[in-house]
């Protein structure tokens, strides 16, 4: 029994690491995407401010929902690790996992969430440097 529940919390870690992956490159990609587009559209003789306004609004709430979502698989990566250790433990066989590796685990989150936030910031800002430089 205790194969299974190895082997289901496993899978749930690949399942959690899947979902970061996808949180982290699509908010890159719209932050991208969006910087494109504000930036032609602010480079335009006559700007559209609603059009950039709400792409936008469109970083701030993808955003949001990547960095949320980026907390919330942290904490769960926390927690099926802890049960992964408790598992080893039991079996005296934790002396094979560096605990190290949480602290790593946390690092590296928080390098994702300042990549988001940092694309979605310049996104965000550089077409409306454009507009206020060609005005």
């Amino acid at each position: 029994m205790i194969e299974h529940v190895h082997e289901h919390i496993l899978d749930e870690i690949r399942t959690n690491t899947r979902t970061d992956t996808i949180f982290v490159l699509a908010s890159i990609a719209l932050n991208m995407v969006t910087l494109a587009v504000n930036t032609a559209v602010g480079s335009d003789d006559h700007p559209n401010g609603f059009i950039m306004a709400m792409f936008t609004m469109l970083i701030v709430v993808v955003n949001l929902v990547a960095v949320i979502g980026l907390l919330k698989g942290r904490k769960n990566r926390e927690k099926l690790v802890r049960g992964l250790l408790k598992i080893y433990a039991d079996n005296k066989v934790d002396g094979y996992y560096d605990r190290s590796l949480l602290e790593s685990y946390k690092t590296r989150y928080v390098l994702f969430i300042l990549v988001v936030l940092s694309t979605g910031f310049v996104s965000a800002v550089v077409p409306y440097m454009i507009v206020l430089t060609r005005t």
